[in-house]
């Protein structure tokens, strides 16, 4: 029997005759896994976590809309359809490439936390974590402001235009599917008795169940006023005011002056040359760059030789990802308040220098982390291309699921509790200031070929997406994977205890592996020293398009694990 995935689902298929069950891209290619066809088209292409959201980016391209205008309205309807992983509530960050100047742009619209709440009253309280839920862990949310810096320099309709989907799936409703309402009545057992969440999001007292179609006028109203007044109107005007109240009432810290204070920054993307393919990715404060320092440390390996799902790949995989990890607990965080050694620490020579530890027949029960000289100088993920050759790889999040279940008033959001990623470790790089950005672990990713553009792609799922990352790639670089094998793939998670709130990994973690890989890779994994854990493992959802530049077509690929659709026209 051969234990393999079928649309997310462990089944095990029979072996008839020596020639595997038809399971590939193709019939009768010799993939371990099921799989499906990519998704080709010509003119443009549209991959989110919800097929509704998809036929939205779909109809803004066809109107002449931009791959912003496009992510920014699926954007939109996922913050409605998808309230368990998004909403402006919370934050963003995004990848553009711009064909016209044949570049990629960087935005981090992330928010800070408040200026009236100091390090001080955690220690007062002897508090040594920041909670998850409640006003404590709200930050600024930064979505609304990304969305608005991303159209001003990259949109093509009116925001009015592109926001109009979403209201009119608000105010006439639309069908939950079975993943979302179990994830929804999750988070609801925690959140109901924060005040306005059960208003919004439990009409009856009770969450949606799959094929009930949900409305939520409140939202529906805040897009509107958005898309009628503009940035200023959440940031400035009359739902800046509503927010702060809320807090206020309920004995939070976030206001009106943390509101108006708020921007968003453009950034560069950093990239690291793996086999000559470019990943890119946003610098801290979030962990986009671990994904860089894995691929940096390994690069010399022959994984390829190796071949997937041996315990090669997936014990010099998992290594490979605690030397980097254990860096992102030690050093990442806001740069606006930590000297961070970027450059060093996503160089080659580090790479050399951190692989010396990493053993290939044991596995280590931590690592120290390195010493860089330094120097100077539940989520939802989308990517859409247009005509042009525009693409973007756009993330956005609450952090944990719906976020803090403080719900303000009339206006149809959760608030995030990305707050909750601080350290309250004095001296810690990531440690609580008033005004500071937290840790994050929402990052998009974009490869370029030879400096052009190819491909956007993202994997949802908190310390999972740099594993995710680059996971994709080993799939697509060293095991010719195709865009659409390389998601359904069955992934490594490896979960240790290094965290970004200053904790450092000691007993070696425990490696989760999805249904598909040979029993003798589980038994000698356990004999080089690695514990493997038994209960599901956090595996992300994924989302890609591709540019083919000598057919001249895009090709999409989405996730099974999840509601995920890629179209194209």
């Amino acid at each position: 029997m051969l234990t393999m995935r079928l649309t997310g689902l462990a089944l095990l298929l029979p072996m008839l005759a020596g020639v595997p069950a038809a399971n590939g891209v193709e019939r009768g290619t010799d993939k371990d896994f099921a799989t499906r066809s990519e998704v080709i088209a010509t003119h443009g292409m549209a991959a989110t976590s919800q097929p509704l959201a998809t036929q939205i980016a779909l109809d803004i391209l066809k109107r002449g809309g931009s791959a912003v205008d496009a992510a920014i309205a699926a954007n939109a309807a996922l913050g409605l359809m998808e309230p368990t992983g998004s909403g402006i509530g919370g934050n963003l960050f995004a990848i553009v490439w711009e064909e016209k100047s044949r570049r990629l742009w960087g935005l981090n619209a992330s928010g800070r936390s408040p200026q009236s709440l100091t390090f001080q009253y955690f220690l007062d309280r002897k508090m040594q974590r920041i909670p998850g839920y409640g006003v404590l862990p709200v930050s600024v949310p930064g979505a609304v402001d990304g969305w608005f810096e991303l159209h001003d320099r990259f949109g093509r309709l009116p925001m009015s235009e592109i926001l109009q989907p979403a209201i009119d799936y608000a105010r006439d409703g639309f069908p939950v599917s079975a993943l979302i309402a179990r994830g929804w009545a999750r988070n609801a057992r925690a959140l109901k008795d924060y005040a306005g969440f059960a208003a919004t999001f439990m009409p009856g007292g009770k969450t949606p169940s799959k094929g009930d179609i949900f409305k939520n006028p409140r939202l529906a109203n805040t897009y509107s006023r958005i898309a009628a007044r503009g940035r200023d109107v959440f940031y400035r005007g009359s739902i800046a005011r509503e927010i702060a109240d809320h807090m206020e009432q309920h004995g939070g810290f976030l206001s009106a002056v943390d509101l108006t204070q708020h921007r968003s920054e453009w950034v560069e993307p950093i990239g690291t040359n793996y086999r000559g393919y470019t990943l890119w990715e946003l610098p801290p404060n979030g962990q986009g760059i671990a994904a860089l320092q894995i691929l940096n440390i390994l690069e010399p390996y022959p994984l390829h030789e190796m071949g997937f799902g041996s315990v090669d790949h997936v014990h010099t995989f998992v290594e490979a990802k605690k030397l980097a990890y254990e860096d992102r607990a030690r050093f990442y965080a806001d740069p606006d308040f930590s000297d961070i050694p970027v450059t060093a620490l996503t160089s080659k020579k580090y790479a050399d220098q951190r692989r010396k530890l990493l053993s290939p027949k044991k596995a280590a029960a931590s690592y120290p982390a390195g010493n860089p000289a330094l120097e100077t100088g539940d989520t939802i993920y989308l990517t859409v291309a247009d005509a042009e050759g525009n693409m973007v790889s756009l993330i956005q999040s609450n952090y944990r699921g719906m976020g803090s279940g403080v719900t303000p008033g009339e206006l149809g959001f959760v608030l995030q509790d990305r707050g909750e990623l601080f350290s309250l470790e004095p001296g810690h790089p990531n440690v609580y200031a008033p005004g500071k950005r937290p840790f994050h672990t929402i990052i998009p990713a974009f490869v370029t070929l030879d400096g052009y553009r190819y491909l956007s792609f993202g994997v949802m799922g908190g310390s999972m997406q740099p594993q995710g990352h680059v996971q994709i790639l080993m799939n697509l670089i060293d095991f010719g994977m195709n865009l659409q094998e390389a998601g359904d793939a069955p992934r490594i998670h490896h979960a240790g205890s290094s965290q970004p709130t200053g904790e450092l990994m000691r007993d070696g973690g425990k490696i989760f592996l999805e249904p598909g890989y040979p029993q003798e890779t589980w038994r000698e994994l356990e004999a080089r020293g690695h514990q493997l854990g038994k209960r599901p493992g956090i595996f992300g959802g994924y989302q890609a398009v591709m540019w083919d530049d000598e057919r001249k077509v895009y090709l999409g690929a989405s996730e099974s694990r999840k509601d995920g659709h890629a179209a194209g026209y």
